[in-house]
């Protein structure tokens, strides 16, 4: 089934305003076919620079969101607070949420819920680290990720539902993922929701790639049968290695 390719840049802590302002102008004005872009500003940034692309079809996202809705949760974004802002989709369960601001798979579950409630789309982000790599535990583990943290949604409810994998060992480690370790894995991901919602659902469900996507390693990535196209970090922030592999995407 021909699914058409997803790329999403990920900003994470970066690009104040001037910057974000930049690229997205000169974004704008690059139109591609063949592919859906998506950007993740920083908070600040959400409303301004969705209201720059307002008349594109390049799709604002957020980074995170809180699963309550309002409450004593300081520094926190509800999902009312984004769709009052046009924010229809969120990133959840980036693999720095998880470690870093050490997000269970109880709290995402709860996020995941809350998005679906509020009929917002979701980017659910899982990945293994180094230490589950070695140990050969690593479909465990996703599995793990995944059961716990979308297996309570209704099958109908999967529309709303993008998949991520990170291969956390190796991101900015050094270490990178052979393209046999990224079909692997996009194909378990994807057997594993036919297995539990059926082919329909596990058909339609887009699977992006993320850990380390390149301009000079895009092309052969995305042309893996189960990747469905990346969520990018670091190259996001480059102008040209931006376009460089929304193109490789839109060749597809």
């Amino acid at each position: 089934m021909k699914r058409k390719k997803i790329v999403a840049g990920n900003w994470k802590m970066n690009m104040n305003m001037k910057e974000s302002n930049d690229f997205v102008s000169k974004l704008s004005k690059v139109s591609f076919d063949n592919v859906d872009v998506k950007l993740a500003p920083s908070f600040t940034n959400l409303y301004h620079i969705n209201s720059m692309l307002d008349s594109s079809k390049i799709e604002v996202i957020s980074q995170n969101m809180h699963y309550e809705q309002r409450g004593a949760y300081t520094g926190e974004i509800s999902a009312e607070m984004l769709l009052s802002i046009n924010i229809k989709t969120s990133i959840i369960g980036h693999s720095e949420r998880r470690k870093l601001f050490k997000e269970s798979n109880k709290i995402l579950s709860k996020k995941v819920s809350s998005a679906i409630k509020n009929s917002m789309n979701i980017v659910f982000c899982v990945g293994e680290e180094l230490v589950d790599r070695k140990n050969n535990n690593y479909f465990d583990v996703i599995k793990t990720q995944i059961s716990e943290g979308i297996f309570h949604l209704k099958s109908n409810e999967f529309k709303n539902i993008i998949l991520a994998y990170e291969p956390v060992w190796a991101i900015g480690t050094g270490i990178t993922a052979n393209l046999h370790q990224i079909q692997e894995m996009h194909e378990f991901i994807r057997d594993l929701i036919n297995k539990n919602f059926g082919s329909d659902i596990s058909n339609k469900l887009k699977i992006l790639y993320g850990g380390s996507i390149k301009p000079n390693n895009a092309k052969e990535i995305f042309f893996l049968k189960d990747v469905d196209g990346g969520l990018i970090g670091g190259a996001s922030l480059i102008f040209s290695d931006f376009i460089s592999i929304v193109k490789s995407a839109n060749e597809q």
